[in-house]
């Protein structure tokens, strides 16, 4: 839904203006519409960020053309082109509890509560085929292994190279251990909300405000490059222009030293489909991360985020996994060839992860 990540991304552009503190107000319609939503943020620095080489996030650039110009674009990992090892990426959970007053719903929402399947929503998200190899992706016919989600989808990516180098992985290893932080919502910056999939009791919280508090708990934790910290609220969404915002990622700086960082909600399963269940907004998320983990990446269709064209799809593009007796809900991605990169090498010449035929040429679905 690329129209609403344009006008998040326009309207967060002012935070480079307000890194020094601000005073914040609520949106008008941040209420007054509910509708999927993630958003990316520009990198909040300048590019080239003097880090030690050895802290920087494992990359590389994928070069593609299309009509005529040349697009080179910074992924996560490794070039599955002349790689056939596994890279192991560095991760970890950083829960955030929320907490409303009496003047915006004397509620705290705490991703330490137990959640659905008898699981916080910590070991809930950690436990996920996102970060455990506990699926066997089949697709189409084709056998991509038994794998974490993100890794899977980018062996089907990079199919025609994988084929001949099938070592090659993308892999999060072992979760680095935080500690809960907490943050109080100002009034006027958010308040509790019936969901307006569910009718779940969920908070809000402006987004540009939340921002700030991620980039201070960033420089307090001293987080390294190298590292993908996943801020991790529990029935909260974000909001910039109306609700509801499941996620977003950005970076303190470009590439290639840049510290980017990753924002999911996990909200509560119901009766019916609810936008960033579970690991929906998650998986949305590291999929966007591991193919533009600085939100500078383009291509024909603008920014190369590969969950945006999907989110308006059935059940916001969500399909279901059952691990252990829990029905996960991983967010279907589009692959290199829908921005513009040959056919030749995504699995079965697909444009989406799971063959959405909704997506099946370049740029549609309006990105």
């Amino acid at each position: 839904m690329k129209m609403c990540r344009q006008e998040i991304f326009a309207a967060t552009v002012v935070l480079a203006s307000l890194l020094s503190g601000a005073v914040f107000a609520q949106d008008a319609g941040d209420y007054a519409v509910a509708r999927p939503m993630f958003a990316v943020l520009p990198p909040h620095g300048g590019n080239n960020e003097a880090v030690l080489p050895a802290t920087q996030l494992p990359q590389w650039t994928f070069s593609f053309t299309y009509g005529g110009t040349t697009y080179n674009d910074v992924m996560v990992g490794t070039n599955p082109a002349s790689t056939n090892s596994t890279t192991v990426l560095q991760w970890g959970i950083i829960p955030i509890k929320m907490v409303y007053g009496t003047g915006n719903g004397n509620t705290t929402f705490d991703p330490k509560s137990i959640y659905s399947g008898n699981m916080t929503a910590i070991q809930e998200v950690a436990n996920s085929p996102l970060f455990r190899a506990t699926v066997d992706y089949v697709q189409g016919g084709t056998d991509l292994g038994t794998t974490q989600y993100g890794d899977a989808y980018v062996r089907g990516d990079f199919w025609e190279d994988v084929q001949i180098n099938t070592n090659y992985h993308l892999k999060f290893g072992k979760r680095l251990l935080f500690a809960e932080q907490t943050l109080t919502v100002p009034v006027g910056l958010g308040h509790v909300i019936s969901n307006p999939w569910s009718g779940i009791p969920t908070g809000t919280a402006n987004i540009n405000w939340f921002d700030l508090q991620l980039q201070a708990l960033i420089t307090k934790l001293k987080i390294q490059p190298n590292v993908l910290p996943l801020f991790l609220t529990y029935n909260v969404y974000l909001t910039s222009g109306g609700c509801c915002i499941g996620g977003y990622h950005s970076a303190l700086a470009g590439p290639p030293s840049g510290q980017t960082y990753a924002f999911t909600t996990t909200v509560s399963q119901a009766g019916v489909p609810v936008f960033s269940q579970d690991i929906g907004a998650a998986s949305h998320e590291i999929g966007e991360w591991i193919m533009d983990p600085f939100g500078s990446n383009n291509s024909p269709c603008g920014v190369m985020e590969n969950g945006d064209p999907l989110e308006t799809e059935p059940n916001f593009g969500d399909f279901a996994y059952t691990v252990n007796g829990f029905t996960y809900h991983p967010q279907d991605l589009v692959f290199v060839d829908y921005f513009g990169a040959s056919t030749s090498l995504p699995v079965n010449g697909w444009f989406t992860f799971q063959n959405e035929t909704n997506a099946n040429s370049v740029c549609s679905r309006g990105a």
